[in-house]
């Protein structure tokens, strides 16, 4: 069994989870997943299966839609609704959705986030979670994302018994992006303590929810001998590549492993592309680290195809 499988992680589950499921129902091992998802958060987890594995790392490159809810008023340990409240501060009726919407714009573009303690970032061998749980607060790199889009997506509710004010959300961003933190950065914009009171992944690496599938829909798919319709090629997680076709000549170099030279074949001058042949995915190329004219294997993906 070869290929992609979008599932739908439901809520309560981890992303591993899911995967170590999932291994039981197709009764195999190599099975990854593309971008982690916290318990709180359902939506779209791709999974690679068998070979496909060998791109998890591109699937990552894409973009991804998730749609949430963030409350203004308090904050959080963990950035979302599960932790424990760190601050709370009444929310003022100057907070309009006009001041929203304008904060939420600030975002479009390149931005600069800090991981939360709260994450599964590693940091001299250990995870971010796992100092957060010792109590420890400690320095960690900040890193540039990609925010597409980031829109308001309801009316404003506001709670006056709590003093809190909450909306939705919908966000399209790149790869690296927290949620979490993003709802924490709109309050501290706007003057007030927030946090992630709702979050679904809508589509990830291509997919979205209308083809990912619940692991009680895959089983019942495996039970009636039906799976294999469902599985999707591992080109799928390759579309937003630069792609080459290959004579059968060329394939026979590639599929060897052979450097190429980078001029006939980036005429864009891309760093990675990806080398098919009869219409199937055969290698992934980068440029060569110190022969900059020259590209050389990253991932050899099929070297058993037919000639």
């Amino acid at each position: 069994m070869e290929g992609l499988l979008p599932i739908w992680k439901e809520r309560g589950m981890t992303s591993h989870d899911c995967v170590f499921k999932l291994r039981k129902i197709l009764n195999m091992k190599k099975i990854g997943h593309s971008g982690t998802l916290d318990p709180d958060v359902d939506g779209v987890l791709p999974v690679a299966i068998g070979k496909a594995t060998k791109v998890i790392e591109y699937m990552m490159d894409s973009e991804k839609i998730y749609t949430g809810e963030i409350t203004l008023g308090f904050s959080t340990t963990t950035e979302d609704r599960s932790g424990e409240i760190v601050e709370k501060e009444p929310v003022s009726s100057e907070i309009d959705e006009a001041s929203i919407d304008r904060v939420l714009s600030e975002f479009d573009g390149v931005i600069t986030q800090t991981p939360p303690m709260y994450s599964a970032v590693k940091i001299n061998g250990k995870r971010l979670y796992e100092y957060a749980r010792e109590g420890k607060v400690i320095d960690r790199p900040s890193r540039e994302v990609m925010i597409h889009s980031f829109d308001r997506t309801s009316d404003v509710k506001r709670d006056e018994e709590n003093a809190t004010l909450s909306f939705s959300f919908k966000v399209v961003c790149g790869k690296g992006t927290y949620v979490r933190t993003l709802a924490v950065d709109v309050g501290r914009k706007l003057g007030v303590p927030s946090h992630m009171s709702d979050l679904t992944r809508e589509a990830s690496s291509g997919f979205d929810r209308e083809e990912a599938l619940t692991l009680s829909q895959i089983q019942s798919l495996v039970d009636d001998g039906s799976i294999d319709d469902h599985i999707l090629p591992l080109e799928r997680a390759l579309v937003h590549m630069p792609r080459y076709d290959l004579t059968k000549e060329e394939y026979l170099l590639v599929k060897n492993g052979s450097r190429l030279e980078r001029e006939k074949y980036m005429k864009n001058k891309e760093d990675e592309i990806v080398f098919y042949y009869m219409n199937k995915a055969a290698a992934i190329y980068k440029v060569h680290p110190t022969k900059k004219d020259l590209i050389k294997p990253a991932k050899v993906l099929r070297n058993e195809m037919v000639v």
